[in-house]
């Protein structure tokens, strides 16, 4: 991660045996998450002792990139719409930043 950048962690419970359905929603969405001005990079991952649980990690210039570009407008309406209907409860979302190494 790049100086001055904040990742997001969003912590997603999928409905069990909708798991191949939200992977292919979310292919599907990822253009829009993902082109959004400020945001670096996007990766969803799987959990393999827990399959119905996917971590999204997407890096933002800043906290209000995230917000203001993307939650506030329709990127996350069009997003919520194609992954929304799968998810078990509603994900926990929180943003971090790099703790510098030892010098």
């Amino acid at each position: 991660m790049l100086p001055g950048m904040v990742l997001e962690v969003a912590l997603i419970d999928v409905v069990a045996g909708q798991e191949e359905a939200f992977a292919e929603a979310y292919a599907k969405a990822h253009p829009t998450l993902a082109g959004t001005p400020g945001c670096r990079s996007v990766r969803m991952t799987r959990g393999i002792e827990s399959p119905s649980r996917f971590v999204l990690l997407v890096e933002w210039d800043s906290v209000e990139a995230h917000v203001e570009n993307f939650r506030e407008t329709d990127r996350f309406t069009t997003w919520r719409s194609l992954i929304g209907p799968y998810f078990a409860a509603p994900p926990v979302v929180e943003h971090f930043t790099d703790v510098p190494p030892p010098a």
